[in-house]
């Protein structure tokens, strides 16, 4: 992606946490570092708050602030502060990861937020922050600044247009991608019982995988009910669930014994970004059903130790599964007789090689390289547009 001779272009990087934990910041902050090694780009980053590096390489940051109080100011007055910022820098193209007004181009991490307010949070009325956010994403998307809108998947890219019926050509799937070391192959007996040792798992049963710091959203509450049926409909059929994050732990183990399985799910709490790895690498299954996720960059890393995936028809993510190749994709998470079934095929003995197989062949194939490559042809366009060189 190197481009050779041509003169420094200087890139705004725009989002209030950078490489903080979630989502966006991670995405935002990989991507940004791989963009970084280009020698013609010159990337300012302009957080309120960044990940301590020693080394922060050739990235230079730029503090913003923000206003805490009143919450209805936070997004319209970061907005305003970074532009204010980025001014002073002087910059070629500003690259937001977060809603603000005069973007060249616009990563979309979530959903235009008048849709989740309306259809996944089910909200009566918005709030007061949530109608400041709406008008802020509303002048960006209207404005003559933006020329591209950059979605994670083709679900936001979907519900996007449905919402802003914009030139869909402004509106390409670029998605996240994934560190080469993180894609690796595994000694499965050493990691199960070592997993088994640390959060007392039994060794035998095959063992599926949830993580999340929200349990409601990415559908804890489907995938329990699912595992009840499946133990109503297959008895023979082992299996153990673990559960890794933090959430209303007892809600959640009440529903365990409610569906019957209150003796086949262990709650790990929070956990370390490495002991998260070392739980992907000793399972066999992940499986998130959320009531919606852009993308779910959980279920590209879990893919990457070799676990095949089940997801909801909600989750960005199912752009990578090949049903019954490298996981399988659930269209309605409420629906737990299929659910059970969708995890009873999975966890056919046959067939876990080949998923497994596929499920890191398909993470492989994820790089951020790839990734920057993409953006870095939109900041080609969006240069020749301006015809600055």
């Amino acid at each position: 992606m190197e481009r050779q001779g041509k003169k420094t272009r200087k890139i705004a990087v725009v989002i209030p946490k950078y490489g903080l934990v979630g989502g966006a910041e991670g995405f935002a902050a990989a991507l940004t570092e791989r963009l970084a090694r280009d020698p013609a780009l010159e990337i300012h980053v302009f957080a309120n708050r960044r990940r301590a590096e020693k080394d922060a390489g050739p990235i230079r940051f730029h503090r913003v602030p923000v206003i805490p109080f009143p919450r209805c100011l936070r997004t319209p007055g970061f907005a305003v502060l970074a532009q204010r910022a980025i001014a002073r820098a002087g910059v070629h193209i500003i690259h937001a990861h977060d809603r603000m007004f005069r973007p060249d181009l616009y990563t979309m991490h979530g959903i235009p937020h008048r849709f989740w307010v309306r259809e996944v949070r089910k909200k009566r009325r918005p709030s007061l922050f949530d109608r400041a956010t709406i008008e802020v994403e509303k002048r960006m998307v209207a404005g003559e600044t933006c020329g591209y809108f950059l979605a994670v998947s083709h679900l936001a890219r979907e519900i996007f247009l449905r919402e802003y019926p914009i030139d869909p050509d402004r509106v390409p799937v670029i998605h996240p991608g994934i560190d080469p070391g993180a894609v690796m192959d595994r000694d499965d007996a050493t990691e199960r019982r070592e997993a088994a040792r640390r959060h007392g798992l039994p060794t035998a049963a095959p063992l599926i995988v949830f993580a999340s710091m929200n349990f409601d959203i990415k559908g804890l509450a489907f995938l329990l009910a699912g595992l009840g049926r499946l133990k109503s409909l297959h008895a023979d059929q082992d299996f153990h669930l673990l559960v890794a994050g933090g959430d209303d732990r007892r809600k959640y183990e009440a529903a365990a014994r409610a569906a019957g399985i209150g003796d086949r799910v262990t709650f790990t709490g929070v956990v370390s970004r490495e002991e998260l790895a070392s739980i992907y690498a000793a399972g066999d299954l992940y499986a998130m059903l959320s009531k919606f996720d852009t993308f779910g960059m959980v279920v590209l890393e879990a893919m990457a130790k070799g676990l095949p995936a089940v997801v909801s028809g909600n989750v960005g993510a199912k752009d990578l599964i090949r049903e019954g190749d490298n996981g399988f994709v659930v269209p309605h998470p409420e629906d737990a007789d299929r659910v059970a079934e969708t995890i009873f095929q999975a966890l056919r003995p046959e067939r876990r090689i080949a998923l497994r197989t596929a499920a890191r062949a398909t993470a492989r194939g994820c790089s951020w390289e790839k990734t920057a490559g993409r953006v870095g042809e939109i900041y080609d366009r969006i240069i020749s547009s301006k015809g600055i060189f």
